[in-house]
């Protein structure tokens, strides 16, 4: 990986970092932080109330390139989707009502970040369409 490879995941781990303290003073119980599988990675899988949460958390150090939530785009859902329904049968949780939050960060050089945390950010899409 080159350096601006290595500087992008760097923010993007410091933004999960960042989203995870931000969802437990929301009151959210984190189950799992970067989940993965073959289908695909998982940032965040967290309990709001009786509700599986499957955060996807978008960190930018600017908008030079759109906001962050625009990089969850409707091929990046429907991969989600398909990793929250695998997520959920491995561990035999499919009649558990589930959503999609996506936490954006934009984290200025110099600055505190800026938190936006959307709930029900996108339904489930494609394939396997068994949330509530």
């Amino acid at each position: 990986m080159n350096r601006a490879g290595w500087l992008r995941k760097l923010l993007g781990d410091r933004g999960e970092r960042a989203a995870v303290r931000y969802l437990k003073q929301q009151g959210f119980r984190v189950l799992a932080r970067q989940s993965r599988s073959r289908i695909g990675e998982l940032d965040i899988v967290a309990m709001d109330g009786s509700t599986i949460v499957f955060v996807e958390v978008k960190t930018r150090s600017s908008h030079a390139a759109g906001h962050p939530v625009e990089a969850v785009t409707p091929t990046k859902q429907k991969q989600l989707t398909r990793a929250a329904l695998q997520w959920l049968r491995s561990r035999q949780l499919l009649e558990h009502p589930a959503r999609f939050d996506v936490v954006a960060i934009t984290w200025r050089p110099g600055a505190a970040p800026e938190i936006e945390h959307i709930r029900n950010a996108f339904p489930a899409t494609g394939f396997g369409q068994m949330f509530s």
